[in-house]
């Protein structure tokens, strides 16, 4: 089966199902405690920086869990695009495991700004109300665009402005910094970024995700929470191991790779009379409305998302493993 529907559809990159079986050799010491967790806590520091300390987790839900138990208290709240993963997509995971409440604000493309976030600031200090204790973003967001270094400098002085901690979702962080032809550094530690949750799952890797401290106080409570949060693996080896490869060139590679196909998928797209891009192409998603007949024809071969049923606006998804072959298929399929 090929699919357009998502990056967590596509297969383990061989060079990281290399990594997971050279790991699969002899006793390690569990929970961390091992050479491939070292070498990739190594790794992380350097891609980070030093102040980097990393917690591996099993999934991205656990990832913005414990980050954000990590920032707040119970009385705060979260402030999020209304689009965002941890108040869509989480099964209210975030609230229970922080006992914080969202706070979402409607955003065009998926994006916050200081000026959008200033107005739900006004119950600071006010006791009767939920304290605002964190903003939220994921880079890319879940439209698939793409915050600038500069946008979220800004978004970090902002939100340090008004002692918050600042959160950056990063399950696909990798084509953010392929798209805006940056280092992971330079998008997230160097651009004021407290705490990230960073994936590969969605480039590439097997599983596991990763909780990132950019700061050294917000590091000391994180094991503890973890462990809390049932995210602990006794045979950490198999999610450090694939770091290894992956902070070795592949996380660029692959998304630079479904990047492109998405930029190539969407000139296909273009060619249909009546079609309505509703967002940038930045990343490796493409939103677009399509008249239903070309939604039926697309359905018979593809699997896909519907994003707005109503509006006929479908949420198509290239990956790492998408192939010029696949596109040549799809286009084949439209002009049918």
């Amino acid at each position: 089966m090929r699919s357009f529907a998502s990056d967590n559809n596509a297969s383990v990159h061989p060079l990281v199902m290399q990594a997971v079986t050279y790991a699969n050799k002899d006793h390690a010491v569990g929970y961390g405690a091992d050479e491939f967790t070292a070498a990739a806590t190594t790794l992380f520091k350097r891609e980070f920086g030093p102040e980097a300390e990393p917690f591996l987790v099993f999934n991205g839900t656990g990832a913005n869990s414990i980050a954000l138990q990590a920032i707040t208290r119970p009385y705060n709240s979260i402030v999020s695009a209304s689009t965002a993963h941890i108040y869509v997509d989480e099964c209210g995971a975030p609230v229970k495991m922080t006992g914080c409440q969202i706070t979402p604000i409607e955003t065009p493309d998926g994006k916050l700004t200081p000026q959008m976030i200033e107005p739900h600031l006004h119950t600071l200090g006010i006791e009767h109300h939920s304290q605002p204790g964190a903003v939220y973003i994921s880079q890319t967001t879940e439209l698939g665009t793409v915050y600038t270094i500069d946008e979220v400098k800004a978004l970090a002085d902002f939100v340090h402005s008004h002692g918050m901690r600042f959160h950056m979702d990063g399950a696909r962080l990798s084509n953010a910094c392929a798209a805006a032809g940056c280092t992971l550094r330079e998008m997230t530690s160097d651009a004021g970024v407290d705490i990230l949750s960073f994936g590969g799952t969605k480039n590439g890797m097997m599983m596991g995700e990763a909780v990132v401290a950019l700061r050294a106080d917000i590091a000391d409570e994180l094991k503890y929470i973890r462990k809390q949060s049932a995210q602990l693996a006794s045979k950490m080896r198999y999610l450090a191991t694939q770091w290894v490869p992956y902070f070795d060139g592949l996380w660029l590679d692959n998304a630079l790779h479904a990047n492109n196909m998405a930029t190539r998928l969407a000139e296909i797209l273009a060619r249909i009379p009546g079609v309505k891009f509703t967002q940038k192409v930045e990343s490796n998603q493409i939103f677009c409305i399509l008249p239903a007949e070309v939604l039926a024809r697309l359905r018979k071969h593809y699997f896909f998302y519907m994003w707005n049923e109503a509006a006929g606006e479908a949420r198509f998804v290239t990956s790492w493993d998408t192939t010029t072959e696949d596109l040549d298929a799809f286009s084949q399929i439209l002009s049918l």
